[in-house]
């Protein structure tokens, strides 16, 4: 008797819940209500093209528009750092024709039915026009410019080295330039400050030059350069093709060395070389410790000093203690898979940007995945090749592209999940 009773209690709750439940529904995998996984919480319509953020149109100024330069807009966008809103740097593979984009027309002489260019699709490959040409795993700096000149045509008219490095304020104004820095550069890949440094040394690599260099903050002088450049090697003095840095709170030094090296150097902060580990691996799916196939991305963790290392050949982060220890690793997926870098802010989270499949992508420490945002275009707010992305002390996040050969600014969005945004970075040394 005891049994009939729960069992007909049992059917009758489950028919009031269901009830209710078809009453009042219930969001379930993010489709609509203020349950749902939308950036803006209850938000109704849309599709969160750009995540959490608005982009900021015609931003920044292009370089056409500086005097005498009316020809010329950027090239291969490969890096940027906010420092502040007010001070952005941004790193560029020199500069490409300023020609707007071509009507489209029948390519009869390849073949019926084709047209170039494709409606709503990018039409120039800025990382392959602009100088020194595609640099990726393998190829040697001194066969950049051959491969670029066997490809394109002449210096001066299909390209430019000129306005590598560019600051603009929080409008997009570019206010300042640095062309006695040009000669410095063959292919500069990446622009930071130590968040621990209080004089706020401007830090610039360059991988096919195999060398770091480190200017004053108002970026009047250079005061240190490690590696030696144009020289390739493995050792303290040598890089061969680095990429990107990350420090510990004591201003340890770490160098994911890089395109064509397959280890992580740990210098002081002195810039004295501490050590470095790493093997050559075998791509597409090395799942060895410690072996690398393009060290291209590293973040540390400033509380547990753990380092992520970004094995983009192996699509793989592998993960590390201060003294090489491995400690694990997680995929980022197979095919098209090809992550840029890694980022971590003050939430500890790691951010990355896949090149192919153009979204900006979340995990937590341990590598579940928590969130992606991003749709491929060359219209403001697509992405097509982001090499690198800062985020400022109010939370506007920057990118720079390779392939769209430009940089962008995004705004978050009124109401966004802050677990879907960037987050802040960590500025220790001068909050």
């Amino acid at each position: 008797m005891r049994r009939t009773i729960f069992t007909v209690m049992a059917i009758g709750l489950g028919c009031l819940v269901g009830f209710l439940a078809a009453n009042h529904p219930v969001t379930v995998l993010g489709q609509g209500g203020p349950a749902s996984i939308a950036a803006v919480p209850g938000q109704v319509g849309g599709q969160d093209t750009f995540g959490p953020y608005d982009v900021v149109p015609d931003w920044p100024q292009n370089v056409s528009t500086l005097p005498g330069n009316e020809a010329w807009t950027w090239g291969a966008g490969q890096g940027i750092y906010a420092e502040n809103p007010n001070r952005v740097f941004m790193l560029f593979r020199g500069e490409l024709p300023n020609i707007k984009r071509p009507n489209a027309k029948l390519l009869r002489d390849f073949g019926p039915s084709l047209v170039f260019p494709i409606g709503r699709l990018p039409w120039r490959d800025a990382t392959i026009s602009a100088l020194p040409g595609a640099g990726g795993t393998g190829q040697e700096p001194e066969d950049g410019m051959k491969l670029w000149m066997e490809g394109q045509g002449q210096l001066g008219v299909d390209a430019k080295w000129e306005h590598c490095l560019t600051i603009v304020d929080a409008s997009g104004k570019i206010i300042e330039t640095f062309p006695q820095y040009d000669h410095l550069f063959k292919r500069p890949h990446y622009v930071t400050i130590n968040p621990y440094d209080p004089e706020k040394h401007i830090w610039i690599v360059d991988d096919h030059m195999h060398a770091i260099y480190v200017f004053t903050h108002d970026m009047k002088e250079l005061v240190q350069t490690i590696g030696t450049p144009t020289v390739k090697g493995a050792d303290g003095t040598h890089f061969n093709r680095p990429t990107f840095l990350a420090w510990l709170p004591d201003s340890t030094l770490f160098v994911a060395d890089g395109y064509n090296g397959t280890r992580v150097a740990k210098f002081d902060k002195n810039g004295k070389f501490l050590m470095d580990w790493g093997t050559k691996g075998t791509p597409p799916n090395d799942k060895r410790p410690s072996y690398f196939n393009n060290v291209h991305g590293i973040a540390i963790d400033p509380v547990s000093k753990r380092l992520f290392v970004n094995d983009r050949g192996n699509h793989r982060v592998q993960v590390f203690d201060e003294n090489g220890k491995y400690l694990y690793a997680w995929s980022m997926g197979g095919g098209p898979s090809d992550v840029h870098l890694l980022y971590m802010g003050a939430d500890r989270m790691i951010w990355a940007f896949d090149r192919g499949t153009s979204k900006m992508l979340k995990y937590d420490q341990d590598g579940h995945f928590l969130y992606s945002w991003g749709t491929w275009g060359d219209f403001p707010g697509g992405f097509w090749g982001v090499h690198g992305f800062s985020v400022d002390q109010d939370g506007n996040f920057y990118t720079a592209e390779v392939d769209n050969g430009r940089a962008m600014k995004f705004t978050p969005r009124p109401g966004a999940n802050p677990a879907y945004l960037v987050s802040k970075p960590i500025y220790s040394a001068w909050k």
